[in-house]
């Protein structure tokens, strides 16, 4: 069997199959991209890499050593990162989709914002302001304190200088109104963040690794305002980019009308690199995989009893099985299963009594020509045969 047979036999079901894995792949390597989570990850796939090696290779203490790790380390895993692991979950729960809350505040209300956050930028006064949008913060803000009010820049500065107990920490606005103060969020576990960076931009990054929420961040030090939004930082340099960015995070729940081929170009264009190199990666393995040739298999199928002559009846076996070794590519023998495997015995030449019959390799229906049946056992059966109606001796 040619090793490039593969790609002449690809099936469309293949072509989805790669295509679905790759979606999977790409989300998940966004989700975890600058965590200690995507660290493991990646060392799982290096470990996985040196495992397939050693397998092709034969060396059978390196093959029986990660065959016992891989074990553990699942279990290990699953703890270690159970909180990461339901977040993406959560990320593909359809109920959230339309569950989303739509907001739409008024232009007066984001102008006013927008320029208490730039007086105390040009104050140099730091803050911590957190924009809920459609996950829930609740789990990811701890230690606030109740406060129900409209995020002036009386208000902003009432909690944010130095001689207020209320300034260390950030506030979190939901639905306009500022809903908690002095709250406390998860520092980023990036480790690749400007040196100049302090609590305050940590925390906002790190929360935006948690969940979708805008974080603007004002430093103490130089006044800059930074917005924190999908595990990245934007420099905000004007009032007016300040309120479209506003703007942009009240309409989290307003899908943009677009034509067809505006979305499908969008989906194509918007970070292509990482796609395509998901694409090549998940095509490789698959490829690595389904192509293995001489996979072997064992599979259980029953026995159909075929010509059984008029007046006699079959004492015993009633219901015989077989078990039968078949080889081929891994593809193909992965789809192998006991609803699509044929196996029979010709009785039309049964006696009363004893009798044994083979189970030929002739006698085995495959749906695929290029798997081979290595085995079959038992294979023969021995048959007791009766006079219909009669009893059995």
């Amino acid at each position: 069997m040619a090793p490039l047979s593969i790609f002449t036999d690809l099936r469309i079901q293949d072509i989805v199959d790669v295509l679905f894995l790759s979606i999977i792949a790409y989300h998940l390597y966004i989700w975890f991209k600058g965590t200690k989570a995507f660290k493991a990850l990646l060392g799982l796939a290096i470990l996985g890499a040196i495992f397939t090696m050693a397998k092709y290779l034969g060396l059978f203490l390196t093959t029986w050593f990660f065959q016992i790790l891989w074990q553990v380390l699942v279990i290990f895993l699953i703890i270690l990162f159970q909180k990461e692991i339901r977040q993406a979950l959560e990320l593909v729960n359809p109920f959230k989709q339309i569950s989303r809350k739509k907001i739409l505040l008024s232009d007066k209300w984001i102008s006013s914002f927008a320029d208490a956050i730039v007086r105390l930028s040009r104050e140099k006064i730091g803050a911590i302001i957190v924009i809920e949008r459609a996950d829930n913060t609740d789990e990811f803000v701890i230690k606030g304190i109740r406060f129900e009010a409209d995020p002036t820049y009386q208000v902003l500065i009432s909690i944010f200088q130095k001689s207020s107990p209320l300034h260390d920490g950030a506030i979190l606005i939901k639905s306009g109104r500022i809903q908690m103060a002095s709250c406390y969020l998860p520092l980023s576990s990036s480790e690749n963040l400007p040196p100049e960076w302090g609590t305050r931009h940590r925390a906002g990054l790190g929360l935006t690794e948690k969940c979708d929420a805008w974080v603007f961040v004002i430093s103490e030090e130089t006044g800059t305002i930074h917005l924190m939004r999908d595990k990245g930082a934007i420099t905000v340099d004007t009032v007016d980019q300040l309120k479209a960015y506003l703007k942009d995070a009240m309409k989290f729940g307003i899908k943009e009308k677009r034509g067809w081929s505006e979305q499908i170009s969008s989906l194509v264009v918007n970070r292509w690199k990482e796609k395509l190199a998901t694409f090549f990666i998940v095509s490789a393995v698959w490829f690595m995989f389904a192509g293995q040739q001489d996979f072997e298999r064992n599979i259980r199928v029953p026995v159909e009893l075929k010509n059984i002559p008029p007046k006699i009846e079959v004492v015993e076996p009633i219901n015989p099985v077989v078990t039968i070794r078949i080889r081929g590519r891994r593809k193909d023998v992965s789809l192998i299963s006991s609803d699509n495997v044929l196996c029979w015995i010709d009785l039309s030449m049964s006696r009363y009594g004893k009798r044994e019959f083979k189970v030929l390799r002739s006698q085995v229906s495959l749906p695929n020509e290029k798997i081979n049946v290595l085995d079959i056992k038992p294979p023969m059966f021995l048959f007791k045969f009766k006079k219909l109606g009669s009893s059995p001796d």
